[in-house]
């Protein structure tokens, strides 16, 4: 019996998020494959490469001779947020697929460049929404549109954390600040519940002069008014203690997920209706397995991925539309995105956990 194809994937990019996240998820992914591991850092690619059995290691100078190897057939972009641009470009050049993180790139103009060069190359392009995958949160998708809550008129999110040193999400070269790293999450989720693209943006940011707030904001909270008069606000923070929430409140009852965001373990819903809460718990889901298998599907059988880079241009231009707001001191208008598409309950995908693997390094200098 012949062995289903399997996608070769490149892993471009091995900080602690792909150590931790990525590299051992494919293990529970059926139709992918770590074929390749880029990284500038030798070391790190030997003891990578010996614990996974990956025998095709490059460095970011031999990126190009990854993708001409003809040993692989997509990337998995984990880099800083400033090379996402250029490494898509590269492969899609090269005919290879990608897999990107978000967000997506620094401007819509590099997002751009990216959905037009897989266009031309005719590459499948999807941004690594993890949670549109993810089974707590699409079952809140279809609470909010069963109407069992009734019509969802509020959407309000709290998403803070500590990041120190020196670490590159405190660098505003490499594209960190806390709305392109952890707002995305809250932007994408009040989009993917409300069903909709908002009109308009406003926000403020504030830092209390610490050092490590000298070059991005500590904190942001940020308002957006979507059709139908409803507004979604959350407020995310690199300096405070950590806290991952979201609340849609309806005109019959509210629901509230927390953890909401987080890649791996249990996620909880707590239902209230009439001051009674019913409290439901999903297990772990593998998250990061779930992408692989979905954009390999998409490969396999030509389809177009949801989310695709339409989806990562959106929240990329919301994101600057915000920081636009706060330098202005008044709301920012947008218009209607070219094109949209959101994920459904049907798109859910449960893979088990992925066993637990040493880490090369436990410096977590990006979420990347």
């Amino acid at each position: 019996m012949t062995s289903p194809r399997k996608i070769r994937y490149a892993v471009v990019g091995l900080g602690w998020f792909a150590q931790e996240a990525a590299l051992p998820a494919f293990s529970q992914a059926e139709n992918a494959q770590l074929a390749a591991l880029v990284s500038d850092d030798p070391a790190k690619r030997q003891e990578l490469s010996q614990h996974y059995g990956v025998q095709q290691t490059y460095s970011y100078d031999q990126y190009e001779n990854c993708l001409k190897s003809g040993q692989i057939d997509a990337v998995y972009i984990a880099l800083p947020n400033h090379l996402h641009c250029e490494y898509t470009v590269r492969a899609a050049q090269q005919g290879i697929h990608v897999l990107c993180e978000k967000p997506m790139a620094m401007t819509v103009a590099e997002c751009e460049q990216m959905i037009q060069a897989c266009d031309r190359h005719s590459v499948k392009l999807m941004i690594a929404y993890r949670l549109h995958f993810e089974p707590a949160n699409l079952q809140a998708v279809k609470i909010a549109h069963s109407g069992q809550i009734g019509d969802v008129r509020l959407f309000n999110s709290v998403f803070t954390q500590q990041v120190v040193g020196d670490n590159i999400r405190l660098k505003d070269e490499t594209g960190g600040g806390t709305l392109d790293d952890i707002g995305i999450y809250c932007i994408n989720a009040a989009r993917y519940l409300f069903q909709d693209e908002p009109t308009s943006v406003l926000a403020v940011a504030a830092s209390k002069g610490e050092p490590r707030f000298s070059d991005v904001e500590e904190m942001v909270s940020a308002i957006l008014r979507f059709p139908g008069d409803r507004l979604a606000a959350f407020s995310v923070s690199f300096g405070g203690a950590k806290v991952s929430t979201y609340q849609i409140v309806g005109t019959k009852s509210d629901l509230r997920l927390e953890p909401a965001y987080t890649w791996q373990g249990e996620i909880k819903h707590f239902l209230t209706t009439d001051g009674k809460t019913q409290e439901r718990t999903l297990g772990p889901s593998n998250q990061l397995a779930a992408e692989f298998t979905y954009f390999s599907d998409c490969i396999l059988e030509n389809k177009d991925p949801e989310p695709s880079g339409w989806e990562g241009l959106i929240d990329v231009r919301i994101i600057r539309a915000l920081y636009e707001a706060i330098e202005q001191g008044q709301p920012v208008e947008l218009s209607p995105p070219e094109k949209g598409q959101r994920p459904e309950p049907a798109q859910t995908i449960q893979r088990p956990p992925s066993p637990r693997t040493p880490r090369y390094d436990s410096r977590r200098q990006s979420r990347r």
